[in-house]
């Protein structure tokens, strides 16, 4: 009689496949702009008071 005391997870059976996409190399960049625009508009948005609170003048801006 055998008794079980634990559970295992099911891994998968092969390492995944590394392939090479061509968009890859323009989506992330892209994506980084993107991030990059929302920060600054967000950064525009705040008042002067904000701005020296958090360190940053608008001349840095």
């Amino acid at each position: 009689m055998s008794t079980i005391h634990g559970t295992t997870e099911f891994g998968p059976a092969t390492a995944r496949r590394q392939y090479y996409s061509p968009l890859k190399a323009y989506w992330d960049p892209f994506w980084e702009w993107r991030k990059r625009e929302r920060l600054q508009t967000q950064l525009y948005c705040l008042t002067d008071g904000e701005l020296m609170d958090s360190g940053v003048g608008k001349r840095m801006l």
